[in-house]
């Protein structure tokens, strides 16, 4: 998927491709465009790229989420961007650990599935992607 320059773009580190689809899904309804990507340096380029929002699954073993939070947080230019991650809530020790290495907000999953929508249309709405109520 080709980026259009008038809309905005959020990052997807997921392997899950049904979770990816229900992601997208809900991007219907906020002007975004998601661009998945699945290595660190795809992450940060798409990031550099002007990307709003990161969003990563903390759970998936295939994935670098951890080198990836620490290659963001290591450029000046992308320090300061919204990382939102999701985890198993069973896994509570994960999102602590995403915490402390630079994730902006942590969700469980269906906590994230819930406020998916108004995480995207904050970011294209040009905010820095927060939800109110979620914790970081």
């Amino acid at each position: 998927m080709t980026a259009r320059a008038d809309v905005p773009v959020v990052v997807a580190l997921v392997d899950d491709l049904m979770f990816l689809s229900r992601i997208r899904e809900a991007a219907r309804g906020a002007p975004v465009e998601v661009k998945a990507v699945r290595t660190t340096a795809d992450t940060v380029a798409a990031a550099r790229g002007g990307a709003r929002l990161v969003i990563m699954d903390l759970d998936s073993a295939r994935l670098p989420s951890a080198a990836t939070l620490a290659a963001l947080r290591a450029d000046p230019a992308l320090a300061s961007l919204e990382v939102v991650g999701f985890f198993s809530h069973v896994q509570a020790e994960r999102g602590r650990e995403a915490v402390a290495a630079g994730c902006t907000t942590v969700l469980p999953r269906s906590a994230f599935v819930q406020r998916l929508e108004g995480l995207l249309a904050e970011a294209g709405r040009g905010g820095a992607g927060t939800d109110p109520g979620a914790s970081s």
